[in-house]
């Protein structure tokens, strides 16, 4: 028997973006501080990389597999004829130049670029090399960072500015009181952004606001991971003389967001290698790639994680958003699991992997059965039952 009902679950917290698990990380930055060749070294693709500004002009789109040391546990155990990880989707984006807001650099196709993503990898370079200009003469990452929060910041007021003038003439002229919140609410984000010139997301905004910015979809909504490209010599060393310039930056202009250093000539130097010499070459120089850390936090940067469903058959990381309850979830693997979701029975992964198997599990007492209004944890082992309806078995397992 299903679960009996407890009543209603909390509701979920909004969240700022889009509603959705096809979400996309774009690559931004000024030109030549690396972005290509992280995209390619990470996508294991060959995007133009060469050197000068707007090489990149089309955006070059991929997917890369999330790392996940469960769901690689889970397809050596079952061995199954099918595995499906999950999926982050990145997208190399075209150097912006000071100015791009105006048009300059073909700044506003770039633009438009970054507003169709939904999270931010903002790559800085700290490297010198007599073979790779920079854009602005000299290298200086501080200087960088506040160029490109600056453009992003002044599209945003450029595009607020257009909305409010269409609000405005709807609720001061033509007496439509039901766009007044809507107005006051945009009135709010041009004040962060105008006057105590920040990102829209280094903010706090009730639900109703964040329904509004979901709906305008601002680009300094938009989550940022920074990620401080060195060169190969300072990645091995772990110094530089910028990153502690670089932390007070984000410190004060977006408190809490993640720096990740990397470099990504040492990423194509590790990329082109076998294993073994990979191997031999982390062993040697006491290194690791930070490739694993980049994808996993951009993931996480998107508000998503992923369910398994396990098998012979198929082992499958499901991604949701964080949040999802059980039918939802269970409807991202077929609509007729969502309309006729009886209940879902629940493994978590630890408990799987310490016990060895699905009956010790049980044995134990750590099988649950959970109802409509569980909410779907990362790493989640979930078989769902349903009614079955449209000519589909009363209950499946992907």
């Amino acid at each position: 028997m299903p679960p009996k009902k407890k009543g209603e679950a909390p509701k979920a917290p909004a969240l700022i973006g889009r509603v959705g698990t096809s979400l996309s990380c774009g690559i931004v930055g000024l030109p030549n501080v690396g972005k290509s060749t992280f995209f390619n070294v990470l996508t294991k693709s060959q995007a133009s990389a060469e050197n000068f500004p707007f090489c990149t002009i089309d955006p070059n789109e991929s997917r890369v597999p999330v790392p996940d040391e469960r769901y690689d546990f889970l397809v050596d155990f079952f061995k199954p004829a099918s595995k499906v990880p999950a999926f982050l989707h990145v997208t190399d984006i075209a150097g912006l130049v000071k100015g791009a807001h105006e048009g300059k650099g073909l700044g506003n196709a770039f633009l438009s670029h970054i507003k169709a993503v939904d999270g931010i990898y903002h790559v800085v370079r700290t490297f010198e090399d007599d073979d790779i200009t920079h854009v602005e003469g000299e290298v200086d990452p501080v200087r960088d960072l506040e160029i490109i929060k600056e453009e992003l910041r002044l599209k945003d007021i450029e595009f607020l500015e257009s909305r409010i003038t269409d609000l405005e003439k709807k609720v001061k002229r033509g007496g439509d009181k039901k766009s007044q919140p809507e107005f006051d609410a945009l009135a709010k984000i041009g004040k962060c952004l105008n006057e105590e010139k920040m990102w829209i997301r280094t903010k706090e905004w009730s639900s109703f606001e964040i329904e509004v910015l979901n709906k305008h979809m601002f680009i300094t909504s938009k989550p940022v991971i920074y990620l401080v490209n060195l060169s190969e010599r300072n990645y091995l060393r772990k110094k530089n003389k910028w990153l502690g310039k670089i932390k007070e930056w984000v410190d004060k202009n977006d408190p809490g967001a993640l720096i990740i250093p990397f470099s990504a000539g040492f990423e194509l130097t590790y990329f082109n290698m076998d294993e073994d010499e990979q191997k031999k070459y982390l062993e040697e120089h006491k290194t690791t790639s930070n490739l694993n850390k980049i994808i996993v936090n951009g993931f996480k940067a998107l508000q998503l994680e992923y369910f398994f469903t396990s098998g012979a058959d198929e082992v499958k990381a499901w991604p949701i958003q964080k949040g999802t309850k059980a039918p939802q979830a269970a409807g991202k693997i077929h609509t007729d699991f969502e309309k006729g979701f009886i209940m879902a029975e629940v493994m978590k992964f630890v408990d799987f992997k310490e016990l060895g198997s699905e009956g010790a599990v049980k044995s134990a007492g750590k099988y649950r059965q959970q109802g409509r209004n569980y909410v779907v944890e990362d790493g989640d082992m979930i078989l769902f039952k349903f009614n079955a309806g449209a000519g589909l078995s009363d209950k499946k397992k992907k």
